[in-house]
């Protein structure tokens, strides 16, 4: 059987997505074996698969919209015909995303629905569930506003990019992102932010702090160390140790203060010796030189 090597990030990955078959669906695929579970259902393995892919653990992406170079150009006449088709589910989905906007669709937004439908080939049923997703998440932030069909768009193509394009993916995904939003408000309430909105590079840094997975103590070491060095939260330098300590595996306050231990300074230029840090070599050089000084003092000229 071949040796499998996990990285220490790619375990806290799965690990932080909760989810069993996610993390199944790996084993198998990084032992090379068959990528068909026992017992799995194709749904149960299309949902774990997706998910891998939002994790960054599956490099395969959905050709189906990548076949075409651009999106094609719609037209009012092709909305119109779409809208007066029989039992039209676009006509449908157009009143499922109004309702839940608040607002009339434009002649642009609905080309845009009509290419998230036709062209990123997400079924009616998903951009409806996507809709309202990104209506929560705009809620959740307290902005006030209802998002926009540009940005709604940006979300498809993330979507169909995993290919998440079933009803059980989409739930999947969405329980997953629920649980790291719910990290990022924990660090944030950790630093004492919650009295204000976020810039967009503080929420950045708060998701890459969170897909590293740090514990609670060791977001308040690196805090408490930015502030004893920098007098304040700083961003850039906090993240930096963060980062340090991802490269090393170190995730806990614990394991950082037994492991991360930075070269003792004694014998440099500026630097000190504590009373209970070993004798130094440059120490003892200075003591043996004394003592011979003391033994053998040298004559008078």
């Amino acid at each position: 059987m071949p040796e499998v090597i996990l990285s220490v990030q790619n375990i806290r990955k799965l690990l932080a997505a909760g989810n069993g078959d996610c993390a199944l669906l790996y084993l198998c695929r990084a032992a090379a074996l068959s990528d068909v579970v026992t017992g799995f259902t194709e749904a149960r393995l299309e949902c774990a698969a997706s998910l891998l892919r939002q994790l960054g653990l599956d490099d395969s992406r959905n050709p189906r919209f990548q076949q075409m170079e651009s999106p094609p150009e719609y037209s009012e006449e092709d909305i119109r015909r779409q809208m007066e088709l029989p039992r039209s589910g676009f006509r449908k989905l157009v009143g499922e995303v109004q309702r839940c906007l608040g607002r009339t669709l434009s002649t642009e937004d609905l080309k845009i629905l009509l290419s998230m439908e036709e062209y990123l080939g997400l079924p009616g049923e998903v951009i409806n569930v996507l809709v309202h997703y990104c209506a929560e998440r705009s809620r959740s932030r307290g902005s006030g506003k209802m998002p926009v069909m540009r940005n709604i768009e940006k979300v498809a193509h993330s979507w169909a990019d995993n290919q998440i394009d079933t009803l059980e993916k989409a739930a999947a995904y969405m329980q997953s992102e629920t649980k790291r939003s719910v990290r990022r408000s924990e660090i944030r309430t950790l630093l004492g932010l919650t009295d204000r909105r976020l810039s967009p590079s503080e929420e950045r840094y708060i998701r890459s702090w969170t897909e590293m997975g740090f514990s609670d103590d060791a977001v308040l070491l690196a805090y408490d160390k930015t502030c004893e060095n920098t007098g304040g939260l700083t961003w850039k330098y906090m993240n930096s140790i963060l980062e340090r300590w991802n490269t090393q595996g170190l995730y806990t306050a614990d394991q950082i203060k037994a492991l991360d231990r930075k070269p003792a300074s004694a014998g440099k230029k500026g630097g000190y010796q504590r009373h209970d840090d070993p004798p130094s070599p440059a120490m003892l050089d200075a003591v043996k030189q004394m003592l011979e000084e003391e033994e053998y003092p040298r004559r008078e000229e």
